[in-house]
């Protein structure tokens, strides 16, 4: 059986490297490391990450500035407060929960923040230095939490075959990225991919991110290989992988379950962008 990787415990370990970072960038600044949390409408789960996210701040040492706005929002209310903590100097990084409520052009809301303010890191200007292999820019938080917890693993990335399952905007591609630019040999797959088991069976990382219950089953792994679950399906009233653990985890070296594996690092990398983004202001 593979071991399996504790996202939970990894994720406590960034936790305590923020904020010890958020504790020595208050004992220079003479203030503290400031998140801007922005969200729009009565969404049930938008509210819940938002709680947890503010709970995670206060753990860290991270002020917390929350914006709940109503669902009937104008475009214009909601590019104005952007623009305004853009100019905050207690702000260092802005977070706009999605979803947003139909009517608000998201792309227009999230192209307004500061690239160097941009905690979850979909700014097009740190999408395009990830793609630069520039350094400077702002990761999205959880293909940032897939590299840590690959790292965790004490596995090089460095000449390894990676395969990605997914091509979305939030994690399919950046993670491809990550992974290229730690010189892996990297195929993205997709829906349209024919003979995907052919193709994952030669992965030494898997990394599946497409939103499909159970899509990866054991007879797609390759023996030992790292094998990252992006999934969250639920269904009747489960949360489920896209990957059939039970059956995967005899097969592969390293896996991460559902729930307990990626998720937890998602909000750590959030904090870490955050406090990276005040000592890079």
């Amino acid at each position: 059986m593979g071991i399996v990787i504790d996202g939970k415990k990894v994720a406590a370990s960034v936790k305590e490297r923020v904020r010890a970072r958020a504790v020595e960038f208050e004992s220079i600044r003479g203030r503290k490391v400031g998140l801007a949390v922005i969200k729009a409408g009565d969404d049930p789960a938008s509210a819940i990450y938002v709680r947890n996210k503010i709970k995670a701040c206060e753990a860290c040492r991270i002020e917390s500035f929350s914006f709940d706005l109503p669902s009937d929002v104008v475009q214009a209310e909601l590019e104005t407060l952007i623009l305004k903590l853009n100019r905050d100097n207690k702000v260092d990084g802005i977070l706009v929960q999605l979803p947003l409520p139909k009517h608000i052009n998201e792309r227009a809301v999230l192209s307004l923040i500061d690239p160097k303010k941009d905690a979850d890191g979909f700014h097009a200007v740190n999408a395009g230095k990830l793609f630069l292999g520039e350094s400077d820019g702002t990761v999205a938080c959880t293909p940032r939490g897939i590299i840590e917890l690959i790292e965790s693993t004490g596995e090089k990335i460095c000449g390894k075959n990676a395969v990605v399952i997914g091509r979305s905007n939030i994690v399919g591609k950046p993670i491809a990225m990550l992974l290229l630019n730690n010189n892996a040999t990297v195929t993205v797959c997709h829906s349209k991919t024919v003979n995907i088991k052919e193709i994952t069976r030669s992965a030494d990382i898997l990394v599946v991110a497409v939103g499909k219950k159970h899509f990866v089953t054991a007879d797609m792994v390759k023996r030992g290989a790292i094998v990252i679950d992006v999934g969250m399906n639920r269904y009747e009233g489960g949360l489920y992988g896209d990957v059939d653990f039970d059956g995967a985890k005899d097969v592969a070296g390293y896996i991460t379950p559902v729930p307990g594996g990626v998720g937890p690092m998602t909000i750590a990398m959030l904090l870490q962008n955050t406090v990276d983004g005040a000592f890079h202001e």
